[in-house]
Parts: structure tokens; sequence; C-alpha cells
């Protein structure tokens, strides 16, 4: 039997497609040891005393190699009354966030495609809010105590992007004439924040 000229291209294509859809989908192993000498635990509290009044205690691959390929990993937000987790975004991760105690003030923005709508509500403890994977987000301590949340992401190293120190800490720092215009502040005042963030 004889195949016709114009089924060549399609024969290749269709070996090409059976090598291509021949490997195993998923990064998994079957498990990966870890090492015991984690130092410290979600058991502890963070220390709340700086600029924002909060602080996130990581428990990613860097902290548990055992976490490799597994595409999870978890934080503890401790957040001392009127602290906040400022405006960040994880670029490659999806959060979900569970108040343990306190009361919490969450959100995040959409995308300029939805005309950056802002999604937000008052946590109380117990409640759950999800924080799509590249939006921005926050948190910020509503009420007269502590606040403890914890969250999990759905990457072994989700990241983290902290907008203000992203955009006026920069190394070496962005033109100041440049951030003037997008944020409408006159070049002075974004000169003011670059020193404050550390950029000059």
């Amino acid at each position: 039997m004889r195949v016709s000229q114009s089924l060549v291209p399609f024969a290749i294509i269709a070996l090409v497609l059976s090598f291509v859809n021949a490997y195993d989908p998923s990064p998994l192993q079957d498990f990966c040891v870890a090492i015991d000498d984690l130092k410290g635990g979600l058991n502890v509290p963070g220390n709340t005393n700086n600029q924002v009044g909060s602080n996130v205690t990581t428990v990613n691959v860097d902290q548990i190699p055992g976490l490799n390929t597994m595409g999870i990993s978890l934080v503890r937000i401790d957040y001392a009354p009127h602290g906040q987790n400022p405006p960040h975004t994880h670029p490659r991760g999806s959060e979900i966030l569970v108040l343990v105690e306190g009361t919490l003030y969450v959100g995040f923005v959409s995308s300029n495609q939805d005309n950056n709508r802002l999604f937000a509500k008052v946590l109380h403890p117990g409640d759950v809010f999800v924080f799509p994977i590249g939006m921005i987000h926050f948190q910020v301590n509503v009420g007269k105590i502590p606040a403890v949340a914890f969250a999990g992401l759905s990457s072994q190293n989700a990241g983290v992007i902290t907008i203000a120190n992203t955009v006026f800490g920069s190394n070496p720092p962005i033109y100041p004439e440049l951030l003037a215009r997008a944020f409408q502040l006159d070049a002075s005042v974004v000169k003011e924040l670059q020193a404050k963030f550390g950029s000059i």
C-alpha cells in the first residue's frame, strides 16, 4: 500500500503529538525527605514591632526542603492592633487565609481589564478569604487586640512583591519623573518616598 504524499504531513504531526503526550504530567514525587533542624515554627508569635505592625513567618521550600515539588507552602501572620500586611502580590501562587484571632479588614484589587475592582471583607475568627494569584492584596487589623492568621499558598515558593517597597525602594531607583507622572505626584514627593524606602 502506498501512502499519499498529502498524508505525510498529517502522519508526522500524529507522531509528534504521540511523543508530546508521553510524559508524566505532574512534577510530584512520592515523597522528599525533609531535614529536621527547622528553626522556630508557626507556634511562635512573630515580632510586630516594626513600621507596618505585622510579621510574616514563612514555611516554604527554603525552610522545609520536603516541600520541593509539592506545590504548597504556609505562613503565619501576626498583626499588632492597627498593624497591616501592606499591599503586595504573590507572582507564583494563590493564597487562602484563615483568621484565628482578632478582626481583619482584607481585600484584593482586580486587574485593569476588570476596572480595578476592590473585593474586601471584614474577617472574624474562623472566617476565610482567598486571594487569587498575582492580584494585589492586603490585610489590616481593625481591632483593638493583636490578630493572628494562617495562610496556605499554592506554590512551594509563591514569592512576594510588596508594592511600595518595590516601586519606591528599587535598586537602582526608578526615575522620579517617571513615578511622578505615573502616580500623579510632584517629583519631590517621589524622591521623599524613595528616600524613605531606601532607593536613594
